[in-house]
C-alpha cells in the first residue's frame, strides 16, 4: 500500500517522522496525521512505545496506545546502531518533520540533532517536546504534568476556597502546553517554508505552554499585581453565577450565568428575584449568596433542575461522567466519537478530530499500527529487497512486524 493511497486531507504529502513517545508527541502527529500528514512512528525494536503495554488492554494492545496513534505507520527501527541511524537519515532526506520528545541534548548525543538532519534536508523542520525546553537552569530536570502545572502556576490558582490546589482530571500541560501547540507550531513552520524555502527548529517547552494559557489571570496581575487564589477569581468560584453546586441526588450541576441577563433569567426561573441585584456581591456578602444558592440546588435532584431549567437560557449544564458525555446530544450530533477497524483488537472507538472543515476534511482512516508493521513498505521506498529487509531483522536493526 503506498503511503499516499489512503490520505486525505490539507496535509496530504506532507511526510512526518515521529521520535515520541507516551501522550504529548503522539498526541500532536495523531493531530497531523488526521489532517492527512503521513505519520512514520519510528519505535524501539521488540518494545515500541511504552504504552503498547500499559492497562487496560483491549485485546493486546493498551488502550492509551490505541487512543492516540491512529492513521499512523510503524518502523521498528533500533537507533542506537550506525545502520539504524543511516536507515532513518535516508528517510530525513525527503522527510518534512521530525518529531522528538527526549530530554535537551539526546538527539545530538545520538548523532540525530538539527545540525545532522538540515545537513542531508536543510528544509526539514524539526521540533522537540520537553518540560522545560532546550536551554535554562531546568532544562534537564524531570517532570510531569503536575510539575508543568506547579511551575507555571495554574495548580496554584486551581483548588478549593481552603487554598488546597486541585489535580486536573486532564493533563493540561501535555496535551494543551506541549501537543497542540507544537502541532501549531509545526504547522506554521510549514507556512512560513512555502514562503522562504527554509526549514527551521522548534523548540516546544510544555510549562511555557501552560503558563501561556494563563493569558487572562496573567493580565490582570500585569495590571494590579493581583495574584490568582483558588476559588477567588471571577472563573474560578468567586460568585455565585459562575460555579458548581451539588444537588440531592449526590450529583452536580455547572452554572456559569455570568452576563447578568443569564443571572436574571436564572434567578426568575427558580422564582427569586431577588437574588439579582446581589449577583456581584463582595466579600463575605459573595460567600453568603453563593451558600444560600448552593442550599436551593440541594432541594431537587439533578434531574428535576434540567427539567426545570431545560428552556432557561441561563447557561445551566450538568456535570457529565464519560458516559454522559458520550451519549449527550450534541456530542452525538457532532460525531465526536467514531469507530476504526483494527487487525487484532476489533472494532476501536475513537475521538474524532475536533474540527470541522468545509472542505479537506480530516479524518479517521486507520486504527493504530501493529508495532513494525510498516517496516516492509516503508524500506521497499528506500530500495531495499525482501531479501535486505530479512537480514535487518536477523541483525536486529529492526524487529519483526508485531513482536511485542
Amino acid at each position: 500500500m503506498q503511503k499516499d493511497t489512503f490520505r486525505s486531507g490539507p496535509l496530504t504529502g506532507i511526510t512526518v517522522l515521529d521520535l515520541t513517545s507516551l501522550l504529548p508527541g503522539p498526541y500532536s502527529t495523531m493531530m497531523l496525521a488526521d489532517l492527512g500528514a503521513d505519520v512514520i512512528k519510528i519505535e524501539k525494536p521488540g518494545v515500541g512505545d511504552l504504552t503498547r503495554h500499559y492497562s487496560p488492554k483491549i485485546k493486546r494492545e493498551g488502550a492509551y496506545f490505541l487512543s492516540v496513534n491512529r492513521n499512523k505507520r510503524s518502523l521498528a527501527l533500533n537507533l542506537t546502531c550506525e545502520k539504524g541511524k543511516a536507515i532513518f537519515m535516508e528517510l530525513v532526506k525527503s522527510a518534512d518533520v521530525v518529531l522528538d520528545g527526549f530530554r535537551p541534548g539526546v538527539m545530538d548525543k545520538i548523532g540525530l540533532g538539527y545540525d545532522e538532519l538540515k545537513s542531508v534536508n536543510p528544509s526539514i523542520i524539526a521540533c522537540s517536546i520537553s518540560g522545560y525546553g532546550q536551554d535554562g537552569p531546568y532544562a534537564n530536570k524531570a517532570g510531569h504534568d503536575i510539575n508543568y502545572l506547579s511551575i507555571a502556576g495554574v495548580l496554584g490558582a486551581t483548588g478549593t476556597k481552603d487554598g488546597m490546589p486541585v489535580i486536573p482530571g486532564i493533563q493540561i500541560a501535555d496535551v494543551g502546553g506541549g501537543a497542540m501547540l507544537a502541532a501549531v507550531c509545526i504547522l506554521s513552520a510549514l507556512i512560513a517554508r512555502q514562503k522562504t524555502g527554509e526549514g527551521q527548529y522548534i523548540d516546544v517547552a510544555m510549562t511555557d505552554g501552560a503558563l501561556a494559557w494563563q493569558a487572562l489571570t496573567a493580565g490582570r496581575y500585569f495590571a494590579d499585581g493581583t495574584i490568582p487564589r483558588p476559588s477567588r477569581e471571577m472563573l474560578s468560584g468567586r460568585f455565585a453565577c459562575y460555579n458548581v453546586y451539588a444537588t440531592k441526588d449526590g450529583r452536580h450541576i455547572a452554572l456559569g450565568a455570568l452576563e447578568p441577563q443569564f443571572w436574571s433569567a436564572f434567578c426568575n426561573a427558580i422564582g427569586r428575584e431577588d437574588l439579582i441585584q446581589r449577583q456581584f456581591a463582595d466579600g463575605k456578602e459573595a460567600d453568603a449568596l453563593v451558600d444560600e444558592v448552593r442550599e436551593i440546588f440541594y432541594q431537587r435532584k439533578r434531574s428535576e433542575w434540567m427539567a426545570l431549567l431545560e428552556d432557561v437560557d441561563c447557561c445551566c449544564e450538568p456535570v457529565n461522567d464519560l458516559d454522559e458525555a458520550f451519549s449527550h446530544p450534541q456530542v452525538m450530533h457532532r460525531k465526536m466519537v467514531v469507530e476504526v477497524e483494527h487487525p487484532t483488537e476489533g472494532k476501536v472507538r475513537q475521538l474524532n478530530f475536533p474540527g470541522k472543515f468545509s472542505k479537506t476534511a480530516p479524518s479517521v482512516r486507520t486504527a493504530a499500527p501493529r508495532l513494525g508493521e510498516h517496516n516492509q513498505e516503508i524500506l521497499e521506498t528506500l530500495g531495499f529487497t525482501p531479501e535486505e529487509i530479512s537480514r535487518l531483522a536477523q541483525e536486529k536493526i529492526i524487529s519483526p512486524a508485531d513482536t511485542i
